[in-house]
């Protein structure tokens, strides 16, 4: 499986990299959604892990740029805000998931779960 993971501070990408590190055959990082956009372009991965807030182009709008443009890419979103109308934004967006920072292990379930085997195109999975 290959993870991109999205956000703008690097010592938070090392974190969810270390996370989810045996997870991954291939993980990928970037600190910007524009730059997310150009690595999907270039070789889409299974999952992008997303924050929402980041400089230029926000997470979500790029997970519904993503989802839309290579819909076997599969999203988390993954950020501090622990939010019930942020969750059905993102939900809405076409993200499989929703994970809060405090709780970053949860992704280990996530990406190991039936929606990373691909059980169910439109089973959405909300932590």
């Amino acid at each position: 499986m290959t993870v991109l993971i999205v956000d703008d501070h690097a010592q938070v990408r090392r974190i969810i990299r270390s996370v989810i590190a045996d997870l991954a055959m291939e993980i990928r990082e970037t600190g910007t959604a524009e730059e997310a956009l150009t690595l999907c372009a270039d070789s889409p991965p299974d999952w992008v892990l997303m924050d929402i807030q980041l400089p230029g182009l926000d997470g979500l709008a790029a997970a519904r740029v993503i989802i839309a443009s290579w819909p076997a890419v599969r999203v988390c979103i993954v950020t501090n805000y622990d939010d019930l109308a942020l969750r059905a934004t993102a939900s809405d967006a076409g993200a499989a998931a929703y994970v809060v920072k405090e709780n970053l292990l949860v992704l280990r379930e996530i990406l190991a779960g039936p929606i990373a085997r691909g059980a169910g195109d439109h089973q959405r999975r909300v932590h």
